[in-house]
């Protein structure tokens, strides 16, 4: 049985929660040797298999987006640093469709996030240093043929500005 990890409430108020994503909180446990963190568990509802286990980096101020995924469902959490990880909805026929998430994780909120296929997402470093996010998606990086959609994050084409918002 998956140990009770809690959903964390999403801090926009104005956005509506994408159809389909999950927000985990994950749990830290410290003792005198270092820290344990369980990201994800084959016992945890949402857990269908994975392709692939992999480790992206970004460096403080840089924004990794858009993209989106045909098939491939992506799970991330940042293990160091603190990212602003942000989600927006265009697949027709969504109820949630033009919804837009944002979310702030990493070591001082750790998180997993699992985000639908179809769903654009992105990320960017705002520790003041480098982070490092791990994904768990669904399906193997296929090299010939890539399940990936891109997307210019500074294109205006999605209807969210990567610059930081102060106030």
């Amino acid at each position: 049985m998956s140990p009770k990890i809690s959903k964390i409430k999403f801090r926009e108020p104005d956005h509506k929660p994408i159809d389909g994503v999950i927000l985990q909180s994950l749990k830290v446990v410290p003792d005198e040797r270092g820290r344990l963190m369980e990201i994800m568990r084959r016992d945890d509802s949402f857990f269908d298999g994975f392709g692939q286990v992999y480790l992206s980096t970004v460096y403080p101020g840089v924004v990794k987006a858009w993209h989106y995924h045909n098939l491939q469902v992506d799970r991330f959490t940042c293990v160091r640093g603190m990212v602003k990880a942000v989600l927006y909805d265009d697949r027709e026929g969504s109820p949630t469709r033009g919804s837009l998430n944002i979310f702030h994780i990493g070591e001082y909120q750790p998180a997993l996030i699992v985000i639908p296929a179809g769903v654009f997402h992105g990320w960017k470093c705002i520790s003041e240093y480098e982070a490092y996010v791990i994904n768990i998606p669904s399906e193997p990086y296929n090299r010939t043929n890539p399940d990936e959609f891109r997307v210019d994050p500074h294109s205006g084409a999605i209807p969210y500005d990567w610059s930081r918002k102060d106030g």
